[in-house]
């Protein structure tokens, strides 16, 4: 089977033809994924919250990702994996050259960059060195210090009018993907039309070229509140509580392990 690169995801813009991403974290999600029909993973910092167990994605390293981005490269040969590079790790332009290239090394296809006008440089020197870049506007977890919280962005006509210039900004910098978070559905339609490259959004509405979503999200596996732009596409969160509260119920009544699954 081919692998997928740049080229197929600028051919279903062209086409109008939508395409689903999803965060992965190891192998064995990275390879039920993959053969489920997802082509393209996202080995996001939201790691820092949903595989280590913090309160945001500040905590994450370039060791981090590298280690998840080989795991995932493993299940899935011929995905095609965006891999972040976490908060102050592209702070210079040599940290940027040097985290980047570890991370491409590792298994990525491409990095993906938080950040406004000012990253142009940045990525326009990431590029002509031929590290691919996805540009993240919008919402930006990395921010979340100045920000203060998770809220949407762009919804007046001035924060709307900065996200349009920065996408177009970006994606004349070199960027080749943009992924915009949490913006009304109407701006983040306007960038995907203004745009050449592909946008792929997260709580940006159903008009952008594809979706990604956190897999636990997906999953029904977060605790706490969900937020507004999370489906739920399963119910496993009650099967793996079943099946745990089996687990106790045949160990404790020495059900298992039966003979079936003993040695002789």
């Amino acid at each position: 089977m081919n692998s997928i690169n740049i080229k197929d995801i600028y051919k279903w813009k062209k086409k109008k033809y939508k395409f689903a991403v999803i965060t992965t974290y190891d192998y064995t999600f990275s390879k039920i994924f993959y053969n489920d029909g997802i082509k393209i993973m996202l080995v996001g910092d939201s790691l820092g919250m949903t595989f280590q167990g913090n309160k945001s994605t500040i905590s994450v390293t370039t060791k981090d990702i590298i280690y998840h981005t080989k795991a995932v490269r493993k299940g899935s040969p011929n995905a095609f994996i965006i891999s972040d590079l976490p908060f102050m790790s592209y702070s210079t332009k040599e940290l940027s050259y040097e985290n980047a290239s570890k991370i491409i090394r590792s298994g990525a296809n491409m990095v993906k960059i938080e950040g406004g006008k000012w990253l142009k440089n940045t990525i326009k020197k990431l590029t002509e060195r031929s590290i691919p870049v996805c540009a993240h506007i919008g919402l930006k977890p990395q921010s979340i210090n100045i920000l203060g919280n998770y809220k949407v962005q762009g919804n007046t006509i001035d924060s709307a009018n900065k996200i349009l210039e920065e996408a177009l900004s970006l994606e004349k910098a070199g960027a080749q993907i943009i992924l915009i978070e949490c913006v009304p559905y109407k701006l983040a339609k306007k960038i995907t039309e203004k745009v050449k490259i592909p946008i792929i959004g997260i709580g940006a509405g159903k008009y952008t070229d594809g979706q990604v979503i956190v897999m636990h999200d997906a999953l029904g596996l977060t605790e706490g509140k969900i937020p507004k732009f999370v489906k739920i596409f399963s119910n496993n969160k009650k099967n793996i509580i079943r099946s745990i509260k089996k687990y106790i119920k045949e160990v404790e009544l020495e059900i298992y392990p039966s003979k079936e699954h003993s040695f002789f």
